[in-house]
């Protein structure tokens, strides 16, 4: 500013002020603001004043001080910036002529803004309904004021009427900073399930513009299907007999007001999440199954249906043919696969295909039999059938017509089997004993256990509607054995003569019949085995003492095996207990009369 309209003595003066139009700063940072000037009437004099826009002056305080440059300029300094600075302040510089000028700046303060939160609506959003809300964008304690912007999939969202709706307030905090909040109202389509939205915050710093985004969210989206599917979940591929069926219904829609049921025939299912599943099916589970989903809201119903192939086997069945005629039995088994069968008795495979040929069946031809029919389409699927032959005719009994037992037993147990159908009745010729009778495979089984006092002859007669047949037990009882016992050993005398004379006295050996029963055979032979033994112990020892001389006679260096002997030269006396007689036994077993004279 140059002033030249006033004279002082004369001459004219000319005031300029300069001043930056605006500083900027970030809250809490020190800014300065500086008021240049040129005088021609010289700095005596010269008066800096600073006011605010309002006019009102400065004061200075401990947060503001002023500095003088070089006599041409002021600084304003403020530390600690905050928004209540944010002013435009002025620099007003006078002169001893009372000249006068000034320069204005604008201090604007900057304060970035907390990170956005953002937040979903937690219940579903129905595309019937007209508007709704999405979610809502808060950013809190910026300067200025910062904005929020809504995006959908990353193209913003902008009011539209009837479909768009984006409402923000703004709350000034005691510090003097702005909290925004928007709100996103829309009307929602069947595209908006999968869309993700966020919101964008523009704030202000010194020389720039800075943006940040919220964290995207997704909204459920409530529609009506429009079409129904319904599969089998599991087993996949062909489903047979014996499985566990996994269905499975679900459709395009989204609505939880809904409710799905599955029909079956004449069955209705109600399923939890959308999921039926049925143990070890039949072929009756198969055919169609229809899913539908009825709405709460109104009612509405959609369906879908499918159609189910269960695979199976049929068992077989049992027959009876008579003896002598022609055996025909088929595996009967129904599928709707091709099948192959096999038979088998005892484990043992006796025919291919699904019938069984006998030409003249026997009793052995009765039994059970194994048929099996497998799919060789698929692994794993078979059944089997027992099929129950039975042959009619009279009994026949197993074993031959007669059998021998012997037995040292006190009791007996008989077994007697018969074979033929119908069932043999099994009836044995007494009443004694205890008779016990069960059903076999292919007969009858009787088994009776009978006292033994003597040899007995039993029989067993078997008979059904066709005839009978007998047998016969020949049972021979073993008498009670006696048990020879050794009492006394044989005494021998010595002499100093050569001459040994053993008298019917001197050696005795008692022999005891055992009269107490024997009970089992097996302990007379271990007694017998032990006698043997105790036997030729002694007859070892005797024989040792003989060779050492020590019987007989002998001794020094006498040969007794020089003499000559007789069968007459010793003799053994046997005698009992019960009787005075006594038999005389020479050395070689000769019979002697017990008065005979015995010389050596």
């Amino acid at each position: 500013m140059c002033v030249g309209d006033e004279l002082i003595s004369g001459q004219s003066w000319c005031l300029v002020v300069n001043m930056e139009d605006k500083v900027e700063v970030m809250a809490g940072e020190t800014a300065q603001i500086t008021c240049m000037f040129t005088t021609d009437e010289g700095l005596g004099g010269t008066t800096i004043q600073w006011f605010y826009v309002s006019l009102v002056k400065l004061s200075v305080h401990r947060n503001t001080q002023i500095l003088n440059v070089n006599g041409t300029a002021a600084v304003l300094v403020i530390r600690d910036v905050g928004v209540k600075d944010n002013l435009e302040f002025i620099c007003v510089i006078k002169t001893l002529t009372r000249e006068e000028a000034e320069g204005r700046t604008q201090l604007q303060v900057f304060k970035s803004p907390t990170f956005p939160t953002i937040e979903a609506v937690e219940t579903g959003i129905s595309v019937n309904e007209d508007q709704s809300k999405i979610g809502s964008c808060k950013v809190k304690n910026g300067y200025p004021k910062p904005n929020i912007t809504w995006y959908r999939n990353n193209m913003p969202l902008r009011n539209t009427q009837h479909e768009v709706d984006v409402s923000s307030s703004t709350t000034t905090e005691s510090s003097g900073l702005y909290s925004v909040q928007s709100e996103l109202t829309m009307k929602v389509k069947k595209e908006d399930k999968d869309a993700e939205f966020y919101c964008e915050v523009v704030y202000f710093v010194p020389g720039a513009t800075k943006m940040t985004e919220s964290q995207r969210i997704n909204i459920s989206v409530y529609y009506l299907p429009t079409e129904v599917n319904i599969w089998v979940e599991s087993p996949k591929g062909k489903i047979k007999e014996g499985d566990t069926l996994e269905l499975r219904c679900d459709n395009n829609g989204n609505n939880p007001s809904s409710i799905t049921t599955i029909k079956h025939q004449n069955s209705e299912y109600s399923v939890d999440n959308k999921t039926m599943v049925r143990t070890n099916v039949t072929r009756l589970d198969g055919g169609v199954y229809e899913c539908t989903f009825t709405e709460t809201d109104n009612f509405e119903e959609i369906s879908g249906s499918t159609k189910l192939f269960i695979k199976y086997i049929l068992p077989v069945d049992s027959i009876a043919v008579m003896e002598g005629e022609e055996l025909k039995a088929s595996c009967n088994a129904l599928s709707s696969l091709q099948t192959s069968t096999t038979w088998f008795k005892n484990e043992k495979l006796v025919s291919k295909g699904n019938t069984l040929s006998v030409k003249s069946a026997t009793l052995e031809t009765a039994g059970m039999y194994k048929c099996v029919v497998t799919v060789p389409e698929m692994e794993g699927m078979k059944t089997s059938g027992i099929l129950q032959v039975n042959v009619k005719g009279s009994p026949q009994i197993l074993g031959p017509d007669v059998q021998e037992v012997e037995t040292y037993e006190t009791t007996v147990n008989l077994t007697c089997s018969a074979r033929g159908f119908p069932v043999p009745t099994i009836m044995w010729t007494t009443s004694d004993g205890k008779v016990q009778q069960r059903e076999t495979e292919d007969g009858a089984q009787s088994v009776v256990t009978f006292k033994i006092t003597s040899n007995v002859k039993v029989f067993c007669n078997a008979s059904n509607d066709f005839g009978s047949k007998v047998v016969e037990f020949n049972i021979k009882a073993i008498l009670n054995t006696t048990l020879t016992t050794i009492t006394s050993m044989p005494t021998i005398s010595t002499t100093t003569r050569s001459t040994t004379t053993i008298s019917s006295d001197t050696v005795k050996l008692w022999v005891f019949c055992a009269s107490s029963p024997i009970e089992s055979k097996g302990f007379v032979i271990a007694i017998i085995i032990i006698a043997i033994f105790l036997l030729a112990i002694l007859g070892s020892v005797l024989y040792f003492l003989y060779k050492k001389g020590r019987i007989c006679g002998r001794s020094g260096k006498q040969d007794f095996s020089k003499r000559k002997s007789s069968k007459d030269n010793i003799v053994v006396e046997m005698k009992s207990d019960n009787t005075e007689e006594a038999i005389l036994l020479g050395v070689n077993g000769e019979k002697q009369q017990p008065n005979d004279q015995v010389h050596i």
